[in-house]
């Protein structure tokens, strides 16, 4: 562990990007005694998904994903309030309705936790681009998968020149990239509640979504009309790769007929009490906000043209007169090959005192970005004081997680959720899925450390 510990080259810590790992990092960091620089280019600079000025603002989807104990997703919110994590006390602030997934009012919670660091007395928020790398450390470069494109660039001429230390083949150090789209957001009161019925999503918490029923002539008609489509461009030199867990709807479209209705337009378990029987397909809506003014189309991510999202999902039984408050958009995302250039403290070989984190470096969730940004918090802290840095249990969630991005295959390398997959067997097989994941759950928070 030598090789990983060097002393900072200065009194504080500079973390570079103000999203959900850029605001954990720098919380974490302050807390521990740590001077903190932030520095985030809104609102001089803006990307082509963010609306506000706000800290951890959410660009997607307003859900943290699953709450469930016994689910992956679930556990990782545990072992991050175990940490203290400031992005988990917001969440849990500004929680909207949402069953059994942890879904927040997106301005609210932006709003806490752009706060709290502007309260903090170790925090200083710098509103400025950064450009290049720093030569100051210990430094965080927390800028997401829409960092700008000077600093991508910069990112790119040091990886591209890395020491023969790291894999020689230079197409593996180049930046990555794929493309991430946003559903479209719906004013509540122009949805029709005669139609759209409220119940909960796959059985699981209460009746918090609204379902918008359809028959089969409804839904082969709306899959035709978005199989036709018009599509906004996108460079004409670079391939489509998107994530496969978070695809436009017009992609999954393409894939078959019965694609849309066996993924986002899933049925199962709803009743439409008009008929008093399963619809054949189904566009589900989450609250956005606790006043029930807004809503998300549930898995509706599209790079539709907006003329053809107002057309073609006004032919959605219940969402005839919709008012479209934010329409659905694509952009493109940037990560680096993890596997190549990171180690396991989110520290890059050959430079201890950068700490890279967040999407940029192949996590793929708002907590489990986060998550990225507690650990090099934490471990720049650790650097300042000549501590050597800390690596998490692969048997937890984010250590797991963190662990797969270090050392999965470069030349595939692709984003990745936290999972149960990542984490490693439990000494003695459960045959159970339910009491297995429960085990491995247990297993993980036993060996959460302290990080204090």
């Amino acid at each position: 562990m030598t090789d990983l510990l060097v002393r900072g080259t200065q009194t504080g810590i500079i973390v570079i990007g103000g999203g959900l790992a850029g605001s954990e990092a720098a919380w974490q960091a302050a807390e521990r005694g740590a001077d903190v620089c932030l520095y985030e280019m809104r609102p001089a600079v803006f990307t082509p998904a963010h609306k506000t000025d706000r800290l951890a603002e959410l660009v997607c989807s307003n859900s943290l994903k699953s709450d469930s104990p016994d689910d992956c997703h679930g556990l990782l919110k545990r072992e991050l309030t175990a940490y203290g994590s400031v992005i988990m006390t917001a969440a849990r602030a500004h929680a909207v309705p949402a069953g059994s997934a942890l879904a927040v009012d997106r301005d609210a919670f932006a709003a806490e936790v752009t706060a709290r660091l502007t309260r903090h007395p170790r925090i200083t928020i710098v509103r400025e681009e950064i450009k290049a790398i720093p030569e100051e450390r210990p430094v965080i470069i927390a800028t997401g998968p829409l960092t700008s494109e000077r600093l991508a660039g910069a990112l790119r001429d040091r990886f591209v020149n890395y020491p023969a230390s790291a894999d020689p083949s230079a197409d593996l150090l180049d930046l990555l990239y794929f493309y991430d789209a946003i559903s479209p957001v719906i004013a509540g009161d122009s949805i029709d509640r005669t139609v759209a019925f409220a119940a909960s999503r796959y059985n699981k918490g209460g009746d918090d979504y609204l379902n918008c029923p359809m028959t089969r002539e409804e839904y082969r008609l709306f899959w035709e009309e978005i199989r036709a489509a018009e599509l906004t461009p996108i460079h004409s030199f670079e391939g489509t790769r998107y994530f496969e867990g978070c695809l436009p709807v017009e992609v999954l479209a393409a894939r078959g007929e019965d694609a849309l209705r066996f993924g986002p337009m899933k049925p199962v378990g709803l009743i439409d009490p008009r008929t008093g029987r399963q619809p054949y397909a189904v566009v589900q809506l989450r609250l956005e906000n606790r006043e029930g003014t807004m809503y998300n189309m549930v898995g509706f991510q599209t790079r539709l043209k907006w003329g053809e999202q107002r057309r073609i999902l006004r032919t959605v039984p219940g969402l005839k007169s919709a008012d479209f408050l934010r329409y659905g958009s694509i952009h493109r995302n940037t990560f680096i090959n993890a596997p190549t250039l990171l180690l396991e403290t989110m520290q890059l070989k050959g430079d201890p005192g950068i700490f890279l984190v967040g999407q940029l470096t192949g996590v793929e969730g708002y907590l489990d970005s986060a998550g990225t940004g507690l650990l090099a918090g934490v471990n720049a802290a650790r650097l300042l004081r000549g501590e050597t840095p800390v690596v998490l249990p692969e048997t937890t969630a984010l250590g797991s997680l963190i662990r797969h991005i270090c050392h999965a295959n470069p030349r595939d390398f692709q984003p990745m959720n936290v999972n149960f997959g990542l984490l490693p067997p439990l000494d003695e097989p459960i045959r159970s899925k339910r009491e297995r994941r429960q085990a491995l759950a247990a297993r993980a928070l036993r060996d959460v450390p302290d990080l204090s």
